[in-house]
């Protein structure tokens, strides 16, 4: 299971607060346990979930510089390009 918490918000997120979990046990989302979700943010955070459960290093991924804990972005770039803002994600095996 990964648990995938919003550490960081750059700019205005209209989905995400910082704190938000959300929770990834194999092929689901835990909906029950997620408090939200972000379609734009989604299209990063999946392309890493699976390797990460199964104990993938995320050094080795490029997704931290050390430790066992992943950092993802989600790809709204924020101002001066959008009103959004960009959510940075701690994610880590539990």
């Amino acid at each position: 299971m990964l648990e995938i918490a919003v550490c960081e918000i750059k700019g205005h997120c209209p989905v995400h607060e910082e704190g938000d979990k959300i929770v990834v046990d194999g092929p689901e989302i835990d909906l029950d346990r997620t408090d939200a979700l972000c379609t734009h943010a989604l299209s990063t955070l999946l392309h890493y979930t699976t390797a990460l459960e199964n104990c993938v290093d995320p050094v080795e991924l490029g997704l931290c510089k050390e430790g066992k804990v992943a950092y993802m972005q989600c790809v709204d770039p924020g101002e001066p390009y959008t009103e959004g803002g960009t959510v940075i994600f701690r994610c880590e095996k539990k």
